[in-house]
């Protein structure tokens, strides 16, 4: 077999192997729910970001020295997606738990990017090369644009239901790992973000969007080059806390 045959094989079988450790059944890689909680009117729903570790809620409970519900789940896409709750099915589980939901802590839409990147081989072409100078693709950009749909769908939704305020996190720069280049989503992160702001902004909640791309540094990742070290955690709770500490 020839080297680059290998080398591919390899990257394939280590993408999967990533996927499976991330997503498991559905909860195998995530931190359990908190269904019940100190403060049930505060619930944090999103993808791996908050659920892979738990130590964001984990700081922010400490400072608070209270709790707060947890649906997150990593894998989760925004809405649909097969290999995980939705984050929009995140929120409707909470509702029928506890409809009296003053505040959300919400991130969505980087697995919407992410796992087509790891395991399809960048079908929306969200990659950017050296040879592109920096311009993220129109298919790309398009793609974006319909996740962008879905995250003010959701924020509606969530200002119809009587929500006071819903804090969203955006995301980080990703950095390189052996299965994928992934410092290559720079600009798909900058554009990503972008859209993000823009549906905290335009839709009807009452939305602060919290941008982490100038806090986060490399040595704040995991060797998988997406997920929060503890230090990375406690910047991303830091951000968070001027935001959530007062409603908790």
């Amino acid at each position: 077999m020839k080297k680059s045959n290998t080398t591919g094989l390899l990257r394939i079988a280590l993408a999967s192997l990533l996927v499976a450790t991330l997503i498991g059944c559905g909860f195998v890689a995530s931190v359990p729910w908190i269904r019940n909680a100190d403060n049930n009117q505060v619930v944090n729903i999103g993808d791996s970001i908050f659920a892979l570790s738990g130590e964001i809620q984990d700081f922010l409970h400490d400072w608070s020295g209270t709790t707060f519900r947890r649906y997150s789940v990593s894998g989760a896409e925004l809405s649909g997606g097969v290999l995980a709750p939705s984050i929009v099915s995140q929120y409707q589980t909470a509702k029928n738990d506890n409809p009296n939901i003053t505040t959300i802590l919400m991130d969505g839409g980087g697995n919407d990017i992410l796992l087509p990147v790891i395991t399809l081989f960048d079908p929306y072409d969200c990659k950017t090369q050296w040879y592109e100078w920096g311009r993220l693709s129109s298919s790309c950009k398009n793609f974006i644009n319909d996740i962008y749909v879905d995250a003010v769908n959701l924020l509606n939704d969530i200002h119809a239901d009587g929500v006071d305020k819903v804090i969203f996190q955006g995301y980080y720069y990703t950095k390189w790992a052996i299965y994928n280049n992934l410092d290559d989503l720079e600009e798909a992160i900058d554009y990503g973000d972008a859209k993000l702001a823009q549906a905290c902004a335009y839709s009807a909640a009452n939305c602060t969007f919290i941008d982490p791309r100038s806090s986060i540094n490399d040595g704040d990742i995991i060797a998988d080059g997406i997920h929060p070290a503890t230090s990375g955690s406690k910047k991303l709770a830091t951000l968070l806390w001027p935001h959530i500490g007062p409603l908790l």
